[in-house]
């Protein structure tokens, strides 16, 4: 862990209250991991990610991701210059542009997102430096720097990160497709004058572990089958190769058959995008996904015959 950055990421979507996601944090931080982030689900990250800043004092915290639809940009900057001043620095402002489906199911229209990701990267940006607004609305330069990252299921997004943003947080990705992921990040943070050496890939991957190497691939499946029922991630595994796998996906949610989405999961596409098994065999491949160009690989703890929380606390300590 000195040497390896590894982080773990707790999910709003679930019933888990704040202060078991404090606690958590702690947990992590007392095991040396690097960084303790939060998705936004039906919880607010920003806010998750205050408390979890509050009750440790060295790992760092974050988002993974923040949605952009949720939140006007001065309150995102102002949120989390908030958390980076509370917490001496330790924020990662993880930023995306969710699902199309959800958005309009909670009536929010989704115009030009792409674009929109990077206007709204680069707007946070300005403010934290205290270059935006006028009289009152003047923006203070935050005291620490704040690292934006933004979502990245395509190469389209990933060179608006490079060249709007800190890095990428890719989400579900193969293995063999994050290379093309990083390498469009640096290809365009080059082509602004940054240097790629500065893009960083924080990427959440769903873990499941188990000495039941059986049970855990099961759970493997029955968690990727939820996530196929989403276009954006369908389109995602297209790229990554897994066209049969998402074609059967897609006619079992069109009868909303999670069952069957399950059994369209193959092992190889388990093997591409998911951590599971015994903790050794966690740990090669957590390894094997630094080697394929995730800098970070966060933790995204699922059970397997178990409750949530205690699979996270679990994996906390045995793949620290």
């Amino acid at each position: 862990m000195a040497h390896s950055r590894l982080g773990i990421v707790l999910s709003t979507a679930t019933d888990a209250p704040p202060r078991e996601l404090m606690a958590i944090g702690k947990l992590a931080e007392d095991y040396g991991y690097e960084a303790v982030l939060v998705n936004e689900g039906r919880g607010d990250a920003l806010a998750c990610a205050e408390a979890i800043a509050l009750a440790t004092d060295t790992i760092k915290v974050g988002t993974n991701i923040a949605n952009i639809y949720y939140r006007h940009a001065f309150l995102t900057a102002m949120t989390a210059q908030t958390i980076a001043e509370l917490s001496e620095g330790r924020l990662i402002l993880g930023l995306g542009m969710s699902h199309r489906p959800l958005l309009e199911a909670m009536g929010i229209e989704m115009t030009n997102p792409r674009q929109y990701l990077g206007e709204y990267a680069q707007t946070i940006k300005d403010i934290l430096h205290g270059e935006a607004g006028s009289g009152f609305f003047e923006a203070k330069a935050c005291l620490y720097s704040v690292p934006i990252l933004l979502a990245a299921l395509t190469t389209a997004s990933a060179e608006v990160a490079g060249r709007e943003a800190d890095g990428i947080m890719p989400f579900l990705a193969g293995r063999d497709y994050l290379g093309q992921l990083t390498t469009a990040t640096s290809n365009a943070a080059k082509s602004v004058g940054k240097d790629p050496k500065d893009m960083d890939c924080i990427m959440s991957i769903p873990t499941f572990v188990s000495e039941d190497n059986d049970a855990a691939m099961s759970a493997a499946r029955h968690n990727l089958a939820f996530f196929a029922g989403l276009p954006n991630y369908r389109l995602q595994w297209r790229r990554c190769g897994f066209e049969a796998e998402m074609a059967a996906a897609e006619e079992a949610w069109t009868n909303s058959d999670r069952r069957a989405a399950g059994n369209a999961i193959s092992d190889t596409m388990v093997e591409q995008v998911c951590i599971y098994g015994s903790p050794g065999q966690c740990r090669e491949q957590i390894e094997a996904f630094r080697q394929a160009g995730a800098a970070m690989p966060v933790l995204a703890v699922s059970p397997v015959n178990e409750q949530r929380l205690d699979a996270t606390r679990k994996a906390i300590k045995l793949l620290s």
